[in-house]
């Protein structure tokens, strides 16, 4: 029987995880919020089905049995911007970082909530259809806004005075996209330069200066403990502590 429309439209997602239950559970999650799930058990299998069947998104397990997840990543982006959300059951902050760093775009944490992935999922497709790599002059997010040309910021309305160093990292959070993460060390080799990149204090101290000014709006700034910031909505909640098995939801 041949595929309807609406199935050649949706949007394919592969999902590399030699977990059985996970590829059991995902599966029918992701037919069921109108994607169309591609499944890969090894890396060389989901290399091979993203480079012929152009997935939209690609779902990455770290641990895979022929290849670390890590250096699948470089691999997929020579041929694929398809975004790329880690699915990691690592609890070291450096791996998550590394994944990044190498071209991932998020991570969802091993056993997660499907919401949560599904809502990380929706985000990195945004960005992409958006083309965050080229983002517009003008910034918005709830009551913050800013010229990322003329280097202005206003809140509700009103100008928002930042030092030259605030305004280069919330400028550089604006840029990565709305629920993007961005690593302490992308943040501090876009502020401060190499000479900085392991001075994660300048960013923990230059990230409460901004929270001071923001305010009400403190809660536009996220902390991925140990591994970054992202700019979110003001009615997005964090994400609830790791340890929900999907199979709860």
């Amino acid at each position: 029987m041949s595929a309807s429309a609406p199935e050649l439209l949706a949007p394919r997602i592969l999902v590399v995880d030699d977990e059985a239950q996970i590829q059991r559970f995902l599966g029918p999650a992701l037919e069921a919020s109108g994607y169309r799930p591609i499944a890969a058990v090894t890396a060389a299998e989901g290399l091979h089905l993203a480079a012929t069947r152009a997935p939209a998104a690609v779902l990455l397990d770290l641990g895979l049995p022929d290849m670390d997840g890590l250096q699948v990543i470089p691999r997929l982006r020579a041929f694929t911007a398809a975004p790329i959300i880690i699915l990691s059951a690592r609890n070291l902050q450096e791996g998550k970082v590394e994944a990044l760093d190498a071209g991932a775009d998020d991570y969802v944490e091993k056993p997660f909530a499907l919401a949560e992935l599904l809502a990380r999922l929706r985000a990195a497709l945004r960005r992409a259809q958006a083309g965050v790599a080229a983002p517009e002059p003008v910034f918005r997010l709830g009551p913050l806004s800013l010229d990322l040309v003329g280097r202005g910021a206003t809140l509700d309305g009103e100008p928002l005075r930042l030092t030259p160093r605030e305004w280069d990292l919330l400028a550089a959070l604006a840029r990565a996209g709305a629920g993007r993460l961005v690593t302490q060390r992308q943040l501090l080799l876009a502020v401060w330069g190499p000479g900085h990149a392991e001075d994660a204090q300048y960013l923990r101290v230059y990230v409460g200066h901004l929270r001071q000014k923001l305010g009400d709006a403190a809660r536009l700034i996220r902390t991925e403990p140990g591994i970054g910031y992202r700019l979110v909505p003001l009615d997005q909640e964090p994400a609830r502590p790791p340890g929900i098995d999907p199979r709860a939801e």
